[in-house]
């Protein structure tokens, strides 16, 4: 049998070193390669414009240098990247649809391609008029050039049948791995004692309603911490506002992707604060589902979707005080909170389950464009 290729675009590449998208990209790459896949991620480099190749854990990488590391870089990397698979035959999964329509060349040579559509970005308060004409134009683009789409979440796959045939959208969520266990010697470094703190990890943006969390926490003394994690720079308005809000028991402690130290971080916090307002199913909920943090989280269809009645809910500054103050006298409250976030993470949010079900999508709509390809697997969509 002909060994099945995949072309990976949309991230800054492998190992992941950034976001969600990045996490995502080698844990489908690692489980495909362990499969027999022959998998090939584009990953973005600094520098004088030159591509290169090489391989990482079985993993091949065409590495293109662009100029910086902004916005336009990036549209010039996602620009090079396509350029590139469009030279080759082989199906495409491309992350994230902030250049969607750069897939347009994917689509004139006849190549395969599945987009994973993220989250509903133009709707975003960060940006500002030309930013989302830009990602509405793009969103429309990815709905009618990719062959397949991806929806992370319920409500986004009911967004994207605005725009696209049901049986082209899969939904599929995203995943985390079971941590059960992590040394306490990372979270004691960063001056914080286990069992006394919450995390809040989220980009310092206002639609992740971290100056709510900072202010309802610091209405009133609290015995334990907040550690926020994250880069807050002092010519940033809204940083400078959510640092100004927070008390003595509020520690900033930067941005940090080391996995081994967040993940302590997880395993060792009395509970995770999680106040994003839009999105889907987002990479630092489900993880701290994996975690089996009791989670206290923005209310909005996409995090009670994914968190599920187990957790608490909020909207405004009062409403954290409030909770926070009616958790931390109850502690058996918290430990419910911690079984029922487990429970809702056995339901399907395993990796597990997930690369299983992209891996079943991947054969279905590499297949389709087999001609007499039979016998194609259901995408298993939760």
């Amino acid at each position: 049998m002909q060994q099945r290729v995949l072309r990976i675009l949309g991230t800054r590449g492998v190992p992941a070193a950034h976001g969600g998208f990045e996490t995502f990209a080698e844990q489908l790459a690692l489980y495909l390669v362990a499969r027999g896949w022959r998998v090939v991620v584009y990953c973005q480099d600094e520098g004088p414009a030159a591509l290169r190749e090489d391989r990482w854990q079985g993993i091949e990488r065409v590495r293109i240098a662009v100029p910086g590391r902004g916005v336009s870089s990036t549209i010039l990397f996602d620009w090079k990247a396509t350029l590139h698979a469009s030279r080759n035959p082989d199906l495409c999964l491309t992350l994230g649809y902030n250049t969607a329509v750069f897939c347009a060349l994917l689509k004139l040579r006849g190549i395969r391609n599945i987009i994973n559509m993220d989250g509903i970005e133009w709707s975003r308060a960060k940006w500002g008029p030309l930013a989302r004409t830009w990602f509405r134009l793009n969103e429309a683009a990815g709905c009618r050039l990719g062959d397949h789409l991806v929806a992370d979440h319920p409500e986004i796959e009911l967004h994207l049948r605005r725009q696209a045939r049901p049986d082209r959208i899969s939904m599929i969520p995203y995943g985390a791995d079971r941590i059960s266990e992590a040394p306490d010697a990372p979270v004691r470094a960063l001056g914080l004692q286990p069992g006394r703190y919450l995390t809040l990890i989220a980009r310092p943006v206002p639609e992740n309603s971290i100056l709510e969390v900072v202010r309802g926490f610091s209405r009133r003394p609290r015995g334990v911490r907040l550690a926020v994690l994250g880069h807050y720079r002092a010519d940033d308005p809204f940083h400078r506002a959510v640092r100004m809000a927070a008390s003595d028991e509020v520690q900033f402690l930067g941005a940090i992707y080391d996995r081994e130290v967040v993940s302590a971080l997880r395993v060792h916090s009395l509970a995770y604060v999680h106040g994003h307002q839009v999105g889907g199913t987002n990479p630092s909920l489900v993880e701290a589902l994996g975690a089996g943090n009791a989670v206290i989280a923005h209310d909005n269809r996409f995090n009670r979707w994914v968190a599920g009645e187990g957790a608490r809910y909020f909207q405004t500054a009062d409403e954290v005080d409030a909770l926070l103050s009616d958790l931390l006298l109850h502690p058996a409250q918290l430990d419910a909170m911690r079984a029922a976030s487990l429970r809702r993470f056995d339901c399907g949010l395993h990796w597990s389950d997930i690369l299983a079900s992209y891996e079943a999508l991947l054969v279905r709509v590499a297949q389709a464009a087999t001609p007499g390809a039979e016998g194609r697997p259901a995408v298993r969509s939760r």
